[in-house]
């Protein structure tokens, strides 16, 4: 022991000596290791790198997360010999805190996968969870156990969570109950909470954390949703029973949305890349509704990055997809070192102030505000942004002392890295209901995460609507392809299985040769809405110029031109976010979804098919799955008579006869070249081919027929060097359509179509 001093105190005296001579010295690479893990540095040992323990799954790295190598070439924490560093077993706060019941098996400690039930005492009713068991995010699955009796209280008791203890056991109107953390815990959430004269408590309830506690994408989504959810356009009140908010996107809704990602050195640039990646996915999100939300986005450390201007959205300066692409393209790799938190309030604070200029006061009134920072809290210039904050309170809350305003401004905090100064960051939350404080750690999964926080029920009929996940699990696949629809056909033995999609509630586009010389009672369409999976037919409707014989006279013995249908079902889908409808061409709402303000069909048709080779997909049904996606590519203008010549062979058609049976109606994929095409299997046919735009679905074409059956029992196979899928254009068809489902005089509502 006393030769390791010794050589630190000459290791220093050394390093003073050579800083004379101009030699830059490090941190000391000594009693650094750990027990059952690693660790990184993100400049190796010189000033300022940030030193990070990782430890297993249900690990944590104990006495310390991370080292900071300091100016004077020392470790802050100083690492130590005794207590030595090691990965410790995840623990879970003490259940032991249950009012009126017992808690089994006691323990001094409660570890990962450690199993608890609870029983109360005679007389008493148990709510909440009757087992639980310790998480590897070191929470409790379930809720909080609580035994209580009917008391007469206003207010349901309303327990004490793990780890915590609560002051208040009276439960009438506006008695209140605080709660504080045991031990080394520390409080998310309400720490006072009074009893309304609604019969529920106020704020949300608290939970006591370890410093290695993080909330799961799933909490994430729940709380964050459950708070954000009026923000977008309700000014009402928000005040329900379980206090939560939802961002409600409405067709016509406005909200100023400020967002800051901490880039400084204290956080990894695998955290900010994620942040980042989650702010994409958030503004996506929202941009596939019809809102209209102005966007303050700046990336921080000891200086400002802006990404966008909130003026310049107002103004119509800045475009969504033009913020996407310099979200993408920032280059976090060069970071200045040093923190200043505050700096991101006041640059948000600032623009706040110039809207309010812009609009006057009684505009103001009328605004949102929502404030969404991705940091870790460390900072070590600009002083804290407390002051800051409370001023961007009183702006938008108009200096109102009522709370009256409180509905107007929500503060979010995404607490990230792996050192995380949350004393100093929960008092930066503001907004009324619901969680707005979060400590994550599994960032990759907050792009599921803001999928789920929307709720749509104003906006759920909007076409194309669907969620994007890049985990696509079989039950993910109804969310993904809300619009798909499979369809059955059977009379005299004989039976077709072609697929459809969901164009209105009561209406499946389809193939006409799926239905053509079947009775309706004969056809029935699978689409699960949660009330019938099997949905009867009700009138079949074709386009008035499909003739399967047509061109017999020609030697063509099948020809498919206009081979579109409409099966009207018997009864409405119940819309949700797992079934709705696609968007087709030529309607307002599609317009709508494509941001085109142009309100023509040509307009649409030449975003979506723009280019001579458009990439396009279709699905197809497997057996081991839901179904499985498909990548084709159209090949269009000069690329389309290489594509359509493979059709010579088919059914009688010839060279001379190909134009005959190809016509311009239909769109051509499949083949190897420039790209290897997937091709359509027998059950695909009727399907709808279709494109992806910002989020919204875009139905331009439906599988009609192929060149060569590569494959008979569907799934994804790959096109051969001559083997060619044609798909009827629905462009071409949009007069058949509008017939149909643009008629005003029929039992269901008609979609609005372009006038040209």
């Amino acid at each position: 022991m006393g030769f390791s001093i010794h050589w630190s105190w000459l290791a220093a005296l050394l390093c003073a000596l050579w800083m004379r001579a101009g030699v830059r010295c490090d941190c000391p690479e000594s009693n650094l290791q750990m027990q059952g893990g690693n660790y990184t540095l993100s400049n190796n040992l010189e000033r300022g790198s940030m030193l990070v323990y990782h430890c297993p799954e249900g690990y944590y790295p104990y006495p310390a997360i991370t080292r900071l190598c300091q100016a004077n070439d020392s470790w802050r924490p100083r690492p130590k010999r005794f207590p030595p560093q090691r990965c410790r077993l995840i623990e879970c706060p003490d259940p032991n805190v249950l009012e009126y019941g017992n808690v089994s098996p006691p323990q001094e400690k409660y570890y990962v996968d450690n199993e608890t039930t609870y029983e109360c005492y005679s007389g008493y009713t148990m709510r909440g969870s009757a087992t639980r068991v310790c998480l590897k995010n070191g929470k409790w699955s379930g809720s909080t156990p609580i035994c209580s009796r009917d008391s007469g209280d206003h207010c349901a008791n309303p327990g004490i969570p793990p780890g915590a203890s609560r002051v208040g056991n009276m439960f009438g109107i506006d008695d209140t109950v605080r709660y504080t953390c045991n031990g080394n815990l520390f409080l998310v959430g309400s720490s006072e909470r009074v009893c309304r004269e609604n019969g529920q408590w106020s704020g949300n309830e608290p939970a006591c954390y370890y410093k290695h506690t993080f909330d799961t994408p799933l909490e994430v989504s729940k709380a964050f949703g459950n708070s954000i959810k009026e923000s977008l356009t309700t000014l009402e009140s928000t005040d329900d029973i379980q206090g939560e908010r939802k961002i409600r996107i409405s067709k016509n809704g406005t909200l100023d949305i400020y967002i800051g990602v901490d880039i400084s050195d204290s956080i990894s640039e695998d955290y900010v890349n994620k942040s980042r990646d989650a702010v994409v996915k958030l503004i996506t999100t929202i941009a596939s509704f019809s809102v209209t939300p102005n966007y303050e986005i700046t990336f921080f450390s000891s200086e400002l990055y802006e990404i966008v201007n909130i003026i310049d959205f107002m103004e119509g300066k800045a475009k969504l997809s033009d913020v996407k692409t310099k979200l993408e393209e920032f280059d976090v790799g060069d970071r200045n070192t040093g923190t200043n938190l505050n700096l991101v309030f006041e640059q948000f604070l600032e623009k706040m102030a110039l809207i309010k200029i812009r609009a006057g006061e009684e505009n103001f009134k009328e605004h949102r505000h929502v404030i969404i920072v991705f940091t870790d809290g460390a900072y070590n210039m600009g002083g804290s942004p407390a002051p800051t904050v409370a001023k961007i309170k009183n702006s938008a809350y108009l200096n109102l002392a009522d709370g009256s305003r409180d509905d107007y401004l929500d503060i979010y905090i995404f607490a990230i890295g792996d050192d995380i100064f949350d004393d100093d960051l929960m008092p930066l939350t503001a907004g009324t209901g619901g969680n707005h404080y979060f400590r994550v750690k599994d960032l990759e999964k907050l792009q599921e995460t803001f999928d789920e926080m929307i709720d749509e029920d104003e906006v759920k009929g909007l076409c194309g609507l669907h969620k994007e996940y890049e985990d696509h699990r079989n039950e993910q696949k109804r969310k993904m392809y809300p619009w798909m629809a499979f369809i059955s056909t059977q009379a005299d033995g004989h039976s077709k299985k072609c697929m459809g999609s969901l164009v209105t509630p009561e209406f499946i586009l389809t193939a006409a040769h799926c239905v053509y010389g079947f009775l309706p009672e004969k056809v029935t369409v699978e689409i699960d809405d949660g009330q019938h999976k099997i949905k009867k037919a009700k009138t079949l409707f074709y386009h008035p110029l499909y003739n399967v014989t047509a061109q017999k006279d020609k030697g063509i013995n099948e020809f498919y031109d206009y081979d579109v249908a409409l099966i009207q079902l018997e009864k409405y889908v119940d819309i949700s976010t797992d079934v709705r409808p696609i968007c087709i061409p030529c309607t307002l709402e599609t317009n709508a979804a494509l941001h085109l303000v142009d309100q023509s069909c040509q307009s649409q048709e030449r975003l979506l098919l723009k280019n001579h080779l458009e990439r396009l997909n279709f699905l197809t049904r497997t057996k081991n799955t839901i179904v499985e996606q498909k990548d084709v590519h159209a090949k269009l203008g000069d690329n389309r008579y290489e594509c359509i010549k493979h059709a010579v062979g088919v059914e009688g058609i010839t060279a001379d006869t190909l134009r005959d049976a190809v016509t311009d109606n239909f769109i051509c994929t499949g083949g190897l070249q420039p790209f290897r095409d997937h091709i359509a299997c027998t059950g695909d046919s009727g399907g709808a081919v279709y494109k992806n735009f910002e989020h919204r679905t875009i139905q331009v074409a439906l599988v009609s027929w192929g060149s060569q059956q590569v494959c008979r029992d569907g799934g994804v196979k790959e096109s051969k060097s001559n083997s060619r899928d044609f798909h009827i254009n629905l462009f071409k068809v949009v007069d058949f359509l509008k017939a149909v489902l643009g008629k005003q005089d029929m039992d269901y509502a008609p979609l609005e179509f372009l006038e040209n």
